[in-house]
């Protein structure tokens, strides 16, 4: 066992007796050794009801003939951390959950892993661990929250509080109706009701075949998920007997299946990112390119939150991914998974229960997926763009720029009515270096919403968006500013253009004044310059590369 370098022969007498200490007993330390990865936290509401969950992966473990130990890793809210100085740490906090899972399970040599996870960097964290470690790892997503419920009305999240705060600036909601919004729009635990980036990895992950199927879209606190989670228990120990290890299942198929699933749902921009990242760690190559391919290839058939009405739980009652892989059944490429299974053949079994939230392909709410990938003179190295968020109308757009070089500058002056309609609303120096940690910018696109400005003013960031943004929204713009990119040299008033259909975004200057702006750019000083956030800008890679750290 990968273990018994830490609990076997003389010299590991003094690990023994540090064991025992723990209240090992003699006859578990000659059991597989399985590190259940518990994210849980008191401050975050897809993390709250973990503790049930760990224990029930401890007693599958236990079933299974291991002995399972539990380790914490950080989680950080974006929806908490959002607009503030805390955002900074988001996406960063991804590289040291990854280091953290690393570190534990090198330290104690553990046989297995299961990741019990959930939200935006804390399932990609994961993962990336896995991935780097090779090791039989399953991944336990803890589910998404049930819908708020006001007056007969559904509330989720980021359309009833973040859509609000523009509601209330605009004169269109009072802020009595802010504060009840407040109390009924998160009714309990769980992972944010739409398809915003926690559900979304949670999706890709079971799509990729790393969870048990049903595990992405399981309910929080329901009893299915403790099901999911003891029966993960018990099949961590298969795979530790089968050493299926973690880059048997993370193919480059696998992660071109997740990308399928998530065009096909219309997810997350962030899974640009992550699944790039978990690639990194895995040793494939995914060039951003792919995303855009694929979603050139695969129809929207699901139409969620924040884009459209259905929310997670809709997603779950029609079917789960296993439905959604078998109307794309044509389109998933084969491979293998921790259910034992090809993905194809838990395509096939798949069922659809409700038609109208996951569609036939003949009956998409979209010919392309949910996101595409742009290029152009402002986006060389490229940008992303969830399209299936953007109205028909703003699909091809041209406009001045209006400039900002902070998310704070730009939320002043939206709040205050000063971006006028038909204006390009540039939020520079936040990518992962100039920010850093390319904060999610849901405050300012949420407020422009809440204003009824979607239609009349976009916005392009070297930043990025939570899963919940929607209008004519560009983010990941690579190279970023702070690396001397096309963005830091636009000047107020300056014309870009942005064609979906061509998946173009152009800076409309000549060269030759381009030129000339850049010889006279100078790089900003850095925003942090001691504690982990300076290291990390120093060391993270662009955007377009995942933002993983060299």
């Amino acid at each position: 066992m990968r273990s018994d370098r830490a609990k076997v022969g003389l010299t590991q007498t003094p690990s023994r007796a540090l064991l025992h200490a723990c209240g090992f007993t003699r006859g578990q330390l000659n059991k597989p050794f399985i590190g259940i990865a518990n994210a849980y936290s008191d401050l975050v509401p897809g993390h709250v009801g973990m503790q049930r969950l760990a224990r029930a992966i401890e007693l599958g473990i236990a079933a299974g003939g291991g002995v399972g130990a539990q380790f914490g890793t950080m989680a950080i809210c974006d929806g908490v951390a959002m607009g503030h100085r805390g955002m900074f740490y988001s996406l960063p906090s991804r590289e040291l959950i990854a280091d953290a899972v690393e570190s534990m399970a090198e330290a104690y040599a553990f046989d297995g892993l299961v990741l019990l996870t959930d939200c935006d960097k804390i399932t990609p964290g994961m993962i990336m661990a896995a991935g780097r470690l090779d090791i039989p790892a399953i991944v336990v997503t803890a589910g998404p929250m049930l819908s708020g419920r006001l007056q007969g009305r559904r509330l989720d999240l980021v359309h009833d509080t973040f859509e609000a705060v523009g509601r209330v600036q605009a004169g269109t909601m009072s802020e009595k109706e802010l504060v009840e919004l407040e109390l009924e729009a998160c009714p309990g635990e769980g992972s944010c009701q739409g398809l915003y980036t926690a559900n979304t990895m949670a999706c890709l992950t079971e799509a990729m075949g790393l969870s048990l199927t049903g595990c992405g879209t399981a309910l929080a606190g329901s009893a299915k998920k403790a099901r999911i989670a003891y029966d993960s228990g018990v099949r961590v120990m298969d795979l530790v007997q089968e050493d299926l290890t973690a880059r048997r299942v993370l193919t480059l198929a696998a992660l071109r299946n997740a990308i399928r699933v998530d065009m096909a749902l219309g997810g997350s921009t962030n899974s640009c990112l992550h699944l790039a990242a978990i690639a990194h760690e895995a040793g494939v190559e995914l060039p951003l390119e792919t995303f855009d391919e694929v979603s050139r290839q695969t129809p929207q058939i699901a139409y969620l939150r924040p884009a459209g009405e259905h929310m997670m739980e809709d997603l779950e009652w029609a079917g789960g991914i296993p439905a959604v892989l078998n109307v794309l059944q044509d389109l998933i490429e084969p491979a293998d998974t921790i259910n034992g299974k090809d993905i194809r053949e838990i395509a096939r079994e798949g069922q659809v229960t409700d038609p109208e939230v996951i569609r036939s392909l003949d009956n998409a709410y979209r010919a392309e997926g949910g996101i595409a990938v742009l290029r152009g003179s402002l986006c060389p190295e490229g940008a992303v763009i969830k399209q299936s968020a953007v109205s028909p109308k703003m699909r091809h757009f041209r406009g001045p720029a209006v400039c900002f070089d902070s998310e704070e500058e730009a939320m002043a002056a939206i709040l205050a009515d000063k971006i006028a309609d038909g204006s390009w609303a540039i939020v520079r120096y936040e990518g992962p270096r100039g920010g850093p940690g390319m904060r999610e910018m849901l405050n300012p696109t949420a407020a422009l919403t809440g204003m009824g400005k979607e239609e009349s003013v976009a916005l392009i960031t070297d930043g990025r968006f939570s899963g919940g943004t929607r209008g004519p929204c560009v983010g990941h713009v690579s190279p970023e500013a702070a690396a001397g990119g096309p963005l830091a040299l636009v000047q107020e008033g300056d014309e870009i253009e942005v064609d979906l259909e061509a998946r173009r975004l152009d800076l409309l200057v000549t060269e030759e004044e381009l030129s000339r702006r850049r010889e006279a750019w100078e790089a900003p000083t850095a925003k942090i310059a001691k504690g982990w956030l300076a290291r990390y800008a120093r060391q993270v890679s662009s955007a377009a590369q995942g933002a993983v750290m060299e």
